[in-house]
């Protein structure tokens, strides 16, 4: 499955085994948190989730200052400062969960990370819905060494849940997988579960 640019969110700006960091094209424009992401390592798709975004000054020495008080609404702010759009930047932070090797998919860590400047994608329903077939991939998730593991883990889920046609039945099935990897830390998991649940 190759990505059109139409879908295309950004481009990998910083390379990890288990994570990447997207530069989105659009300020203000970062996927949502637990959207499925799409890059190339060069031979082969790696995927991952949304675990985060931030949009910071491009100068990390300089903060935004207040701009507004005399505007009547946010975009007006925009429309009189047209340099802030390049005067800031938004990243998105990724989870790598797999990879597609030949005509299998993988849920597990790729053998490369993707490419330096490798274009990032959403990815599209069918495309989640073949990734999500297998859940093995959330295991990763949940063992994921970031504060906010749970809430990426939830909204993972219910992206995944809206992309496929019987909603209910992925959501169960989705629920006994998070059950089975946190069954030993039932507080975890009912809150995990109360996050999943639409």
């Amino acid at each position: 499955m190759t990505g059109d640019a139409a879908k295309r969110i950004g481009e990998v700006v910083l390379a990890e085994s288990a994570r990447f960091t997207v530069h989105c094209y659009d300020l203000h424009g970062a996927p949502p948190l637990g959207a499925f992401l799409r890059a190339s390592d060069g031979h082969a798709p790696v995927y991952a989730v949304v675990a985060g975004a931030s949009t910071v000054s491009i100068d990390a020495g300089r903060r935004p200052v207040a701009l507004g008080e005399e505007e009547e609404s946010e975009e007006a702010v925009y429309r009189r400062n047209p340099q802030l759009a390049q005067l800031f930047r938004t990243e998105a932070q990724a989870l790598a969960v797999g990879f597609r090797d030949g005509d299998a998919l993988r849920h597990y860590l790729p053998p490369r990370p993707p490419r330096i400047h490798a274009f990032v994608s959403l990815c599209p329903p069918e495309e989640v819905r073949a990734f999500t077939q297998s859940l093995d991939f959330l295991a990763l998730l949940a063992n994921a060494p970031i504060p906010s593991a749970d809430d990426v883990l939830a909204a993972c889920v219910r992206e995944a849940a809206a992309a496929h046609d019987d909603r209910h039945a992925f959501l169960l099935r989705a629920g006994r997988e998070t059950a089975r990897l946190l069954g030993a830390d039932v507080q975890r998991l009912m809150t995990v579960l109360k996050r999943i649940r639409p």
